[in-house]
């Protein structure tokens, strides 16, 4: 048979010349197809330095404490929420008493108290040692979201009924009902002055609220804002602009004072089915003139206020879902949906490390008093503790 018919057929000839070194080999030293598949399945390696386990579900919040740099709160949909302590293993106290999933943790700006919010409607008070102090009632939906004014024990709480709600939580006394919106509350807070209110919603509005009297100063709508309700809101740190996330994959910032939109940016890309991505997250840089916004079209958008233009595009593998920046610095993470946590270097745009360890979409972020340390929560029911004071 000629030898173009032999290499057609896959045969192959050597010659003994042709041999350079003869090679013993252990079968016990091959791979097996177990072993095939080991080698395929290597997880990720876990770059946390401490988990808590506590919880049986997912978790949905995490807060830090304002004053004590390992008090951490922890709430997710075992119907539980936790305070713990990093590098306290031996240290937990279970928040006890709701009814439903535990949806928002927040610390007072003294902190001196810690808020949950339940999708039961309660709002439960704690001390820092986790003992029980009131609940807050009154709302007829579940809780999406508390804030406490930054300057007193006041608590701002929006509600699936429509409505958001402020206690004095010294007395629990209601001291004032939002109404006005058509659907859930799905964002909201005080601005940092204490001096207004401003709310987001299911239905597509933004509303500026007078939070002595009650009295929606604005109503923002229709062109050239969202045209879908609302997922996220964040103010400035000088109480003038709100910046706001949408399902309909855009971002606007108004003004405060006058109701008006003044920037806009809509989500980079599209979802397979021509639909827009949906935006989950917004902030403001506390030291530098930009926002920050990410979402399901996998991307960080730096954005320069005073050019109203993106400084950088940061790509992700998969959805952004929160955001956390590091103090006042230029660092930021993003917590994103194949449970990695990305942190970037805002002035150049870079992502400059990677932790790994969730194995499931990151729902939460939260940064330690002393910078040293961040905070997630995930859908695979553990709260990860990751070392950042060489970022700060």
């Amino acid at each position: 048979m000629p030898a173009q018919d032999d290499e057609e057929q896959g045969q192959v000839f050597f010659d003994e010349s042709d041999i350079i070194h003869e090679v013993d080999v252990d079968e016990e030293d091959l791979p097996d197809a177990d072993d095939e598949d080991d080698i395929e399945n290597i997880e990720d390696p876990d770059d946390s330095l401490h988990i808590f386990t506590g919880h049986t579900g997912e978790l949905y919040a995490v807060a830090c404490s304002p004053t004590d740099p390992v008090l951490v709160a922890t709430g997710g949909g075992d119907d539980k929420g936790f305070l713990w302590k990093i590098g306290h293993a031996d240290w937990a106290s279970e928040l006890q008493g709701h009814t439903d999933s535990v949806s928002t943790l927040a610390f007072s700006s003294d902190g001196q108290l810690l808020a949950s919010g339940c999708f039961d409607g309660l709002v439960k008070v704690w001390d820092t040692f986790g003992n029980f102090k009131r609940t807050l009632e009154g709302p007829g939906g579940g809780i999406e979201w508390i804030r406490w004014h930054p300057k007193g024990h006041l608590i701002l709480a929006g509600s699936g009924d429509c409505t958001a709600w402020m206690w004095n939580v010294d007395n629990g006394n209601c001291l004032n009902v939002f109404s006005g919106h058509d659907a859930i509350v799905t964002c909201g807070d005080f601005t940092p002055d204490g001096k207004t209110i401003c709310t987001g919603s299911e239905d597509a509005t933004l509303r500026i609220w007078n939070p002595r009297s009650g009295e929606s100063i604005h109503v923002v709508r229709g062109h050239p804002y969202h045209t879908e309700g609302l997922t996220c809101l964040s103010i400035s740190s000088d109480s003038t602009l709100a910046i706001t996330g949408s399902k309909d994959g855009s971002v606007h910032i108004v003004n405060i004072t006058t109701g008006k939109v003044v920037s806009s940016c809509s989500s980079q890309t599209g979802s397979t089915d021509g639909n827009p991505e949906s935006i989950e997250c917004v902030l403001f840089a506390p030291n530098f003139p930009w926002a920050v916004f990410g979402g399901m079209d996998q991307n960080l958008t730096i954005w320069d206020l005073q050019n109203s233009s993106p400084r950088f595009i940061c790509n992700h593998e998969e959805g952004v879902t929160c955001l956390a920046w590091f103090g006042a610095s230029k660092f930021l993470a993003t917590g994103c949906c194949d449970g990695r946590i990305c942190i970037w270097n805002c002035l150049s745009g870079e992502c400059i490390e990677t932790f790994k360890g969730h194995e499931h979409a990151i729902q939460s972020l939260a940064v330690s008093s002393n910078l040293e340390f961040l905070v997630s929560v995930s859908m695979d029911s553990t709260a990860r503790v990751f070392e950042i004071r060489d970022f700060c």
